[in-house]
């Protein structure tokens, strides 16, 4: 007979070995049969350090199965955080977690978090925020997202990418512990709220055995699709912003091949993928700081491809299918509160059941903490089947 951790070794080098050559389309049963579907729990083992929720019962470091930018099955990894006591009737609520930028390397996955890590300034902050859910009694699934910390690159701002991985981590933690419930709220931050605001979406089509309550985006990030324009116009202003470019542009070639971020870049410049590639983004900033302003693009670099792949990861054609709650800081240098009105209007008028909250004096980060009573409120009342007052007429 097979053991159980056989069986999972078996799923892991199937799963792996689809990376690159067994799409979605072709794979056909041999594929379920081999490796399973999506949110088939691959591997699990206990976890501890900085990346545990501290007041959890126990927490996971799990891989599972997904559906890549290049709709391939891939292998994600993330972590699950299970609550102290007994599971309430109907299992532990989920708050599927979908993190901010880190970076695109694999020392990027908040699942490898360590003190005095390279991502742990802002890793260890939504730790914090995190466990107080768990201590709540929510089980708390945080993906790491496609090809960091697994095989492969990471398809940055991939809105479909992030937001199978948000979901299938659902999927995965109820196959580690059926104490898990059906019931999960959607809740990320800058790039995660990109992937929120997508698993809004896309969440309850993907996986109808799960009750899709509500979904939270706090800063979600969007308007990739200027990147090209914005970064070519040399000006000052982009100076700040250098550091996400590198990732922005590797990020678009794990997800389009076709994208070649070495061509597009001048000599100048070139060192900021190199930094992306080993380091987080501390070590891409510190980067960006030596790179001129007016020396970034290529003189002949093709960008045609590069605004197109982010043409089609913009949020305004989105139709959230569930509540949603959006929330702003004002003085967000990040995530523009300008941007946020706008999509939020669009997202309004495709129809969406959206409640928008805006924090005075708020940056970036600070909205995570100045709207969690606010985001708790939310949360309550959706699992409550509550009307929430929302902003859409």
């Amino acid at each position: 007979m097979i053991s159980r951790t056989s069986r999972r070794v078996v799923s892991v080098l199937a799963a792996v070995s689809m990376l690159g050559v067994v799409s979605c389309s072709d794979s056909g049963d041999d594929a379920q049969e081999t490796a399973g579907g999506p949110g088939s729990l691959v591997t699990d083992r206990p976890l501890i350090g900085a990346a545990a929720l501290p007041s959890a019962s126990r927490t996971h470091l799990i891989t599972y199965l997904s559906e890549g930018a290049e709709r391939r099955p891939v292998l994600v990894s993330g972590t699950v955080a299970i609550p102290e006591g007994e599971a309430p009737e109907g299992g532990w609520p989920v708050i599927s977690w979908a993190h901010g930028t880190t970076g695109v390397g694999d020392a990027c996955a908040p699942s490898a978090d360590t003190p005095g890590g390279p991502a742990h300034s802002y890793v260890g902050r939504t730790t914090a925020m995190l466990d107080r859910w768990v201590a709540d009694g929510y089980a708390v699934v945080q993906t790491d997202y496609e090809g960091l910390g697994t095989p492969g690159g990471h398809p940055y701002m991939n809105g479909e990418s992030a937001a199978d991985s948000v979901v299938d981590i659902v999927r995965a933690a109820r196959e580690l512990d059926p104490e898990i419930g059906t019931r999960w709220v959607a809740m990320g931050h800058s790039q995660g709220g990109h992937a929120a605001l997508y698993a809004a979406a896309r969440g309850e089509e993907r996986a109808p055995e799960l009750e899709l309550q509500g979904a939270i985006a706090l800063a979600p990030g969007s308007r990739t699709s200027e990147t090209a324009q914005y970064y070519a116009s040399a000006g000052p202003a982009i100076g700040p912003a250098l550091g996400f470019l590198p990732v922005l542009l590797l990020g678009a070639q794990a997800a389009d091949p076709a994208i070649d971020a070495d061509a597009m870049l001048t000599d100048a410049s070139r060192p900021l993928l190199a930094a992306a590639r080993t380091g987080c983004m501390d070590d891409i900033r510190e980067a960006a700081s030596a790179v001129p302003v007016d020396q970034v693009f290529a003189p002949d670099a093709d960008l045609d491809a590069l605004r197109e792949y982010f043409a089609g990861q913009e949020l305004e054609t989105l139709t959230p299918s569930v509540p949603t709650l959006v929330v702003q800081g004002t003085d967000d240098v990040l995530v523009s509160r300008t941007v946020t009105d706008e999509v939020t209007a669009a997202l309004c008028s495709n129809g969406a059941d959206l409640t928008y909250r805006v924090y005075e004096g708020a940056d970036h980060r600070a909205v995570l903490e100045e709207s969690f009573d606010d985001v708790r409120a939310f949360v309550d009342g959706v699992r409550a089947g509550e009307t929430q007052d929302g902003t859409c007429g």
